[in-house]
């Protein structure tokens, strides 16, 4: 089994800066992708940053220039840097991994954290 643990959400004042890490634990043999999302209240959950095992990023326009995301696959770790936060930024925010299993026989397959609140205050 696998579990993901967020950590580093809470309160910030707008222009703040937040540090999330995710923790993968368990039966690994390797994490591939992994990623960030979040969900504001009424709202889908919506990609934020996403980076592949060998480093390459992506993100999504809204975070361009704000967001960084790091990984340590030492750890089995991925950060998310937030700066310049705004209260449109205020959301669940989820970890996810795509993980391959260290049981046999190994398979691919995706994992979330239980999610952290970051809220920001205008």
């Amino acid at each position: 089994q696998v579990r993901l643990v967020e950590e580093g959400g809470g309160l910030v004042q707008a222009g703040g800066s937040l540090r999330l890490s995710c923790v993968a634990s368990g039966t690994i043999f390797s994490i591939n992708d992994m990623g960030w999302y979040r969900q504001a209240p009424g709202n889908k959950r919506e990609l934020v940053a996403t980076i592949t095992k060998g480093g390459n990023t992506d993100y999504t326009d809204s975070v361009k220039g704000r967001v960084t995301i790091s990984r340590d696959n030492a750890k089995n770790t991925v950060y998310l840097q937030m700066n310049s936060l705004g209260p449109e930024d205020t959301a669940v925010y989820y970890c996810n991994a795509w993980v391959v299993g260290a049981t046999l026989p190994r398979y691919e397959r995706s994992y979330w954290g239980q999610g952290t609140q970051v809220t920001v205050s205008s």
